[in-house]
This record gives structure tokens, C-alpha cells and sequence, in this order.
């Protein structure tokens, strides 16, 4: 088993259909999705309950724009080395161009958060051949919510 990272977003206000993460994995080194979480902190009433469709893509190309760069992949032991994927979050332009595949999707009520863990063999799985993995919520929300993400990952 290779070493395991956490990449977060913290609660961050979003409006429109956005890249919550986007991972790039390094040179010979795939990255596997072990798991995530997702959660909102401001709509917390019947009246603003909805339901947001989920995906994670992988194939783009061209990474997205208007969010965060830079963001810290957090080992979950703290004596692993540091990981060679880059990350950035709240992506409110797309990552594009290329052949981008969805191999997950579900639908998130905003009322409760989602975690969801992944056994070995649903991991998924992208290496620097397949360019880009992101987590995008697919359609805008009905208002402004503050959104908060993370996800495991290993790199093998």
C-alpha cells in the first residue's frame, strides 16, 4: 500500500457549478481515490433543502481556473514523504479540453453532509496518462451555499 494524503477545502462560499478538487497526479505515481466528504454550513432549513448532482472526472487536460492553487496535500502519517500530486480547490471554470470520463456520480441533499468510502477495488484511479481527476458538482446551486470538501487519496 502506497502512502495516503488528505487534500480539504475549507467552507467556501460557491454559486455556480464549480471543481470542488482537482488532483494532478505526479510523474509515475497514480493517484486512487480512497474516499471524500462533502458538507455545507448555511442552508439548514426544509426550505432551502436540494439535491446536487456529483462526479468524479477524469481526462481533462486543461486544468481549471478561479479557485485555489497550491493547496496542501496532507499525509495521513505524519512520517510519509510528501506527495508528488498538486491540488487545487473551488475551481468556478471547469478543467477542459481532452476526453473527460465520469466514473462516479451521485446526488448530494444539501441537508446532511456525504461521506462516501470506496473499497480497494471501486478506488478510482488516474495516473499522469489520464491528465486530470476532479470532484465537480455539476450544476449551480439554488443560492450561495459555504461548502466544504475533503478527500483521501493514495499514491501508488
Amino acid at each position: 500500500m502506497g502512502a495516503v494524503y488528505t487534500v480539504h477545502l475549507p467552507p467556501t462560499a460557491i454559486t455556480v457549478a464549480a471543481d470542488l478538487i482537482e488532483l494532478t497526479p505526479a510523474d509515475d505515481r497514480a493517484v486512487v481515490v480512497r474516499g471524500f466528504r462533502v458538507w455545507q454550513i448555511t442552508d439548514v432549513g426544509d426550505a432551502q433543502e436540494e439535491i446536487l448532482s456529483l462526479a468524479w472526472v477524469r481526462g481533462n487536460t486543461t486544468s481549471g481556473s478561479g479557485g485555489n492553487t497550491g493547496v496542501a496535500v496532507t499525509p495521513k502519517n505524519a512520517r510519509d514523504a510528501a506527495a508528488g500530486c498538486t491540488a487545487e480547490t473551488a475551481n468556478t471554470t471547469a478543467a477542459s479540453a481532452g476526453t473527460p470520463l465520469t466514473v462516479y456520480s451521485t446526488g448530494w441533499n444539501v441537508r446532511a453532509p456525504l461521506e462516501v468510502v470506496f473499497t480497494p477495488e471501486q478506488g478510482i484511479r488516474v495516473d499522469q496518462g489520464q491528465t486530470l481527476l476532479v470532484l465537480r458538482m455539476l450544476a449551480a446551486p439554488a443560492d450561495s451555499l459555504t461548502i466544504g470538501c475533503s478527500v483521501d487519496f493514495e499514491e501508488v
